[in-house]
């Protein structure tokens, strides 16, 4: 009892093992209120626990500052206090505040871990346990702070985790399901029977929805029945799909089909009206399903139909087509038909044309002015206002302004005031063709919208003549721009850009002595761009020019083996042998402006191609090669019709480098490199031209590539971007649901608890 007051009076408000150690008398004598306070706060130390303070044990709770003094004091509860002060200096660097919160926490670890133990076990030794465990019962709270974090972290990150990969692997690994157009196969056709090379009538045209241009095909079939009025032989007007090849429609027809054209459109009709025509019959039909609009019977049809300005005011292009007159003394007829319903508007306007030869047109014509003439001859060239047509055909004037109104320029080309005509090109040697100056004219895309007739209209005209004459006719006054001599020309030329000057030049073949020369014309000023010799393919087909990614055009044209120039020879030379006899291989070549060397040697072929196209796949960048050919058979049997549909892109991967009067030195590597050839057509694309009212393409360079390719790239990763956000988002919110239920599942189960760590901060 001395000891313990001895250590009262020298630590005033100290605090014995028990509760019950207070000595009233220091107390009393202590002016520091806060003791008492600390007395309370420091009492878990004292191995009091919530059964020690209201349960039975050893030592009872006996008053405060009455002056009572709770149990018997015995040399047990002295070990005890110096086991205390012991462990006091066992921690002299913590401070009094940090020592008293360290064991408010072992006390609150030591009740939760104790609460099944009961208030007699705790003695004076189970003071003692409690204070030695304070430490091992921390480093425990520890562990499981940690394995709380690490359980939380995992619960967080396992649905994270699964979630992106089930992102990635929709993304990219499970392979999205292709349109048509991604995987576009190539195709091969057996449609009738070859009538020969006389080429068939041949269009493209999107008909059935799929943003590719369908084939639209004359055919031919050779039958047995003897008691068919038509004889031995059905001819149809075939549609054929882009993407498989397969047949969309046929139409019947009681002759041969001459021509098809596609592209009118009617206000109360969305599908595209097709016209089919034949030698004595004018048929619309509905160009998806075949189903026949209207038709109307004329007599000895000469030409393709002419898209004219609505003339009658009922919001539908009209039609002009050349016919044969009835006075056989007279040359030609030109009719008009209403587009809407097929009837004939007037009576057919006779002339009577001073020359012979080919007929040329009839053509539209839109001057400077906005006066309208239409262009046609036979062997020559006379252009006539459409507003003299209209007024022979009907009697009366047209309803709308602009086909009232004529050209004073070209009406002072006039001979005399007495003649209707305007005499465009009159003069010895025939004219062989005559077309626009525009991209895409010809290759049978000759059709009836809108756009590209405008584009035609307001041009310069290409006039080919006396077989190895070529001339360019100003739009203004039909006056020759410039004038290019040439060996004689069998195809009509193909424009697409050559060089950067914006100008459409001009591709064209000629064959002489068994073989076939291919040039390249400046449509600026008519000089050389490029020229080649092949051995002559016995073949007249026209070429076919694509514009590119580059802002130029590759151009398509079928020729055999290149012949390739000696050093020092000044024009090669041909075997005899090889120009009497005609090839057996024919092969397709790219010739692209960028390689002018270099030739890619698309395919080849033993059959006849008497006609192609080029159909394009905007949304792919790609083109398809269309051709129509014969295959070669016994004279006793006939030959069958092919038609084939190749991809540009996927022939080029294919293709064979064939290169033009190259001659390197030994050892010196050959310029330019296969590599560096193949990476530029690989990735080399396709797209439809689009010409500005100057002939001009409607593109930019930038940094040598087409502006047009970069808008192109930027619609492609919007598209790209839109496409990823609609896969990522419902994922994601799937990714959030499931992290959510987990996060409550934690909480319910005690093992993350949002309070506990606003507790812990």
């Amino acid at each position: 009892m001395a000891s313990a007051l001895s250590r009262a009076l020298k630590l005033p408000g100290k605090k014995g093992s028990e509760l019950g150690e207070y000595d009233p008398l220091t107390q009393a004598d202590s002016d520091d209120e806060s003791e008492e306070d600390d007395l309370v706060l420091n009492y878990p130390r004292n191995g009091l626990g919530r059964d020690s303070c209201l349960g039975t044990g050893s030592s009872k709770l006996r008053g405060g500052r009455s002056g009572r003094l709770v149990g018997a004091e015995d040399e047990a509860q002295e070990d005890e206090e110096e086991e205390e002060d012991e462990w006091r200096e066992r921690l002299p660097s913590k401070s009094r505040q940090d020592r008293d919160d360290m064991k408010g926490m072992q006390y609150w670890s030591h009740r939760d871990s104790g609460r099944d133990r009961t208030g007699e076990d705790r003695g004076g030794s189970g003071s003692l346990g409690g204070t030695g465990l304070g430490v091992h019962s921390s480093d425990a709270e520890e562990k499981r702070k940690r394995m709380k974090n690490a359980i939380r972290t995992a619960f967080f990150l396992v649905p994270v985790v699964c979630a992106t990969l089930l992102v990635l692997l929709c993304a990219f690994l499970i392979p999205c399901k292709k349109g048509g157009m991604g995987n576009r196969p190539q195709w091969e056709r057996e449609l009738g029977d070859a009538g020969g090379v006389t080429p068939p009538a041949l269009a493209l045209w999107e008909v059935d929805g799929d943003s590719a241009e369908d084939v639209l095909l004359g055919v031919t079939e050779c039958t047995n029945d003897t008691h068919s009025t038509q004889g031995n032989k059905i001819y149809s007007a075939v549609a054929l799909s882009a993407v498989s090849g397969q047949v969309l429609w046929r139409k019947v027809m009681r002759e041969s089909v001459m021509y098809i054209q596609c592209g009118l459109q009617y206000s109360s009709q969305p599908s595209p009206v097709c016209l089919i025509i034949g030698k004595s019959i004018l048929m619309a039909v509905n160009g998806t399903t075949g189903k026949n609009l209207w038709s109307v019977l004329l007599r000895n049809i000469e030409s393709q139909v002419v898209l004219l300005p609505d003339l009658q005011g009922d919001s539908v292009p009209d039609l002009l087509i050349a016919t044969l007159p009835a006075d056989e003394a007279l040359d030609l007829s030109l009719t008009l038909i209403s587009g809407l319903t097929g009837a004939r508007l007037g009576h057919p306007v006779p002339f009577n044309l001073t020359g012979q030869g080919k007929l040329i047109g009839p053509l539209l014509h839109e001057t400077q002015q906005g006066a309208y003439y239409i262009l046609f001859g036979l062997g020559n060239v006379e252009a006539i206002s459409l507003r003299d047509i209209y007024f022979r055909a009907t009697g009366k004037l047209p309803i709308t302004q602009p086909l009232k109104r004529k050209d004073s320029v070209w009406e002072q080309l006039k001979k005399s005031n007495s003649s209707s005509f305007i005499h465009i090109y009159r003069g010895s040697e025939r004219v062989a063709f005559l077309l626009p100056l525009v991209a895409g004219f010809g290759n049978n895309h000759n059709n009836l919208d809108t756009v590209s007739n405008l584009n035609s209209t307001k041009s310069e005209w290409v006039l080919v003549y006396g077989s190895s004459k070529l001339s360019v006719l100003r739009q203004t006054d039909m006056r020759k721009k410039w004038t290019s001599k040439s060996p004689p020309i069998h195809s009509q030329p193909a424009l697409g850009h050559f060089n950067d000057d914006g100008i459409l030049d001009l591709f064209f073949q000629h064959s002489a002595n068994g073989s076939m020369k291919a040039q390249v014309l400046d449509g600026a000023d008519g000089h050389l761009l490029w020229t080649a010799e092949f051995v002559c393919p016995r073949l007249v087909l026209e070429a076919s020019a694509i514009s590119t990614s580059t802002g130029q055009s590759a151009f398509i044209f079928w020729a055999s083996e290149p012949i390739k120039t000696q050093k020092n020879s000044t024009r090669a030379t041909v075997a005899p042998g090889v120009a009497a006899a005609e090839p057996l291989i024919r092969k397709l070549f790219l010739l692209h402006p960028v390689y002018p060397t270099i030739l890619l040697e698309l395919t080849s072929t033993t059959h006849t191609t008497v006609t192609s196209a080029v159909s394009y796949q905007d949304n792919q960048k790609d083109a398809s090669y269309i051709t129509v050919s014969s295959r070669p058979t016994p004279d006793s049997e006939p030959g069958a019709r092919i038609v084939k549909s190749m991809s540009l892109r996927a022939a080029i991967t294919k293709a064979q480098i064939v290169r033009l009067g190259e001659s390197n030195k030994t050892g010196e590597p050959v310029k330019p490199g296969v590599f560096e050839i193949n990476k530029f057509f690989r990735r080399l694309s396709f797209k439809n031209q689009a010409v500005g009212p100057q002939n001009r393409p409607l593109r930019d360079t930038v940094d040598g590539e087409n502006r047009d390719t970069v808008s192109d790239s930027c619609e492609h990763v919007i598209r790209s971007y839109s496409a990823q956000t609609q896969e990522v988002v419902p994922f994601l919110y799937v990714g959030t649901q499931i992290s959510k239920n987990f996060a409550a599942l934690l909480e319910e189960h005690d093992i993350f608890v949002p309070e506990d760590d606003d507790d812990d901060d």
